[in-house]
């Protein structure tokens, strides 16, 4: 444990970031969960509906710095090409 006041301030936020983007993280794997099983069940209403949800959540994790804009870039495409791909 750290003894100077400002690193221990430091570890309390540091500690209470990474928690919420354990969080956030978390909920983004569940929104591209829910494209991938729309997509498998061939709903294209639900699929659309939830990539929508997804997109939202792959945008605001850049804004955030949990992301790479790449690595969104790259999801994006990917649902995007999925969801599509439905009849």
């Amino acid at each position: 444990m750290a003894n100077i006041k400002s690193s221990i301030k430091r570890n309390i936020t540091n500690e209470k970031r990474r928690e919420a983007n354990s969080s956030f993280k978390s909920s983004l794997k569940t929104a591209i969960k829910n494209v991938e099983t729309a997509v498998n069940g061939n709903n294209k209403e639900a699929a659309i509906e939830a990539l929508s949800v997804a997109f939202k959540k792959l945008d605001k994790s850049i804004s955030k710095g949990v992301h790479h804009k790449n690595y969104v870039a790259n999801q994006k495409s990917r649902l995007s090409l999925k969801v599509n791909k439905i009849n």
